[in-house]
């Protein structure tokens, strides 16, 4: 049995990595390249481009690595039926369940190798990609401005919100700040409004610039001239990758930890809006729905890549298409009812996958049985 696990896993590999490849350069060229055009055009550093498009892989290749899975699943099964070795292995005593088995385990391993680039590796290069962007603009002298807020809050309690009226993630900076600090009741009890804010390489935030330190009742007010952060205002202890989270749409900007951090606070702060908020539950939910995808896509492509027929490339390619458009479908509906609070988050994620496994499992009982 170990012979059928290499032949299968030989078979897989190939198609996975054509797959990979294929889907990768697709989704580079239908979402980003119209951009690096533009930043060559534009007169933007070439050593420049050339590390933004490589922070643009993580995020493609996450994507691409399920539609990888199902295409070479499709194709290899295909083969292996066009060939009569799917027939040669039943022959011999082999199952259908048997057979697919070294395509579960390898979808297994291609869905493991997702979750950890979803939660480490993209995360990582959305936030310097969004850093390097931010460089670029400036370097196109484009005044484009990002304004934001921050809460700051201690053990569970919202101590005080920063306001400002542009942020660089490059620069690592904020401008136009103004803070105002609560008591435990929610209350004001100090404004400052500064320059800016600068986030230094000890980590921590430093004034630019003079600032007004004033009471809620205007009785009492300072001039504060150097950088330190006054001792009487709640420190701002986020860096600058944590600043105006909760404005961002990007899912791919957060680990698995910071949204469990966000949903938390959001429920201490009510710094999001429901819609932001069940955005958040629904990219959580996918955080773990994504790399199972690959697994589904593994197994569904297998059972339907065994046939009784000779069937060509392109039926496989034509089948892989069709399931992925409808999958994209259903994934795009149940974002939307999630968004609407139609349905809750977790079954907007999983709900495609419990259909794509129990049609693997209807379609494996069928040709074990046929």
């Amino acid at each position: 049995m170990k012979k059928i696990d290499r032949l299968i896993a030989g078979e897989l590999l190939g198609p996975w990595l054509f797959g990979v490849a294929m889907f990768s350069s697709l989704l580079l060229a239908a979402t980003y390249l119209g951009r690096i055009a533009d930043y060559v055009v534009q007169g933007i550093p070439v050593p420049l481009i050339i590390r933004i498009t490589l922070l643009m892989m993580p995020p493609i290749l996450v994507q691409g690595f399920a539609m990888a899975t199902l295409l070479g699943a499709l194709l290899a099964f295909g083969r292996l039926s066009g060939d009569s070795e799917i027939v040669a292995l039943r022959a011999g005593g082999a199952s259908i369940y048997r057979i697919i088995r070294p395509a579960a385990l390898f979808s297994l391993g291609v869905a493991a190798l997702t979750f950890y680039f979803n939660n480490t590796l993209v995360p990582n290069a959305v936030k310097q990609f969004e850093s390097l962007t931010d460089v670029a603009s400036k370097s196109l002298k484009k005044k484009t401005s990002h304004p934001t807020f921050q809460p700051i809050v201690e053990n569970d309690v919202l101590k005080a919100m920063i306001m400002a009226k542009d942020f660089n993630l490059g620069d690592r900076t904020l401008t136009g700040v103004t803070i105002k600090a609560l008591d435990n009741d929610g209350e004001p009890t100090l404004y400052l409004e500064a320059k800016g804010l600068h986030f230094e390489s000890n980590k921590e935030w430093r004034i630019i610039g003079p600032a007004k330190l004033f009471s809620a009742d205007n009785k009492d007010f300072t001039i504060i001239t150097g950088d330190i952060w006054p001792g009487q205002l709640p420190k701002l202890k986020d860096p600058p990758e944590k600043i105006g989270v909760q404005e961002r749409k990007n899912p791919d900007y957060f680990t698995i930890a910071e949204l469990r951090e966000e949903l938390a606070k959001a429920d201490i702060d009510k710094s999001l809006t429901p819609e932001q908020y069940r955005n958040r539950q629904y990219w959580l939910c996918n955080k773990f729905a994504v790399p199972l995808a690959a697994l589904v896509f593994g197994v569904l492509g297998a059972a339907l890549g065994i046939r009784s027929h000779r069937a060509g490339t392109a039926t496989g390619f034509a089948l892989a298409v069709g399931i992925m458009f409808a999958y994209m479908t259903l994934a795009n509906f149940m974002n939307v009812w999630a968004m609407g609070g139609v349905i809750p988050p977790f079954v907007a994620s999983f709900t495609p996958i419990v259909l794509g496994l129990g049609a693997a499992v209807v379609i494996m009982w069928r040709r074990n049985t046929g």
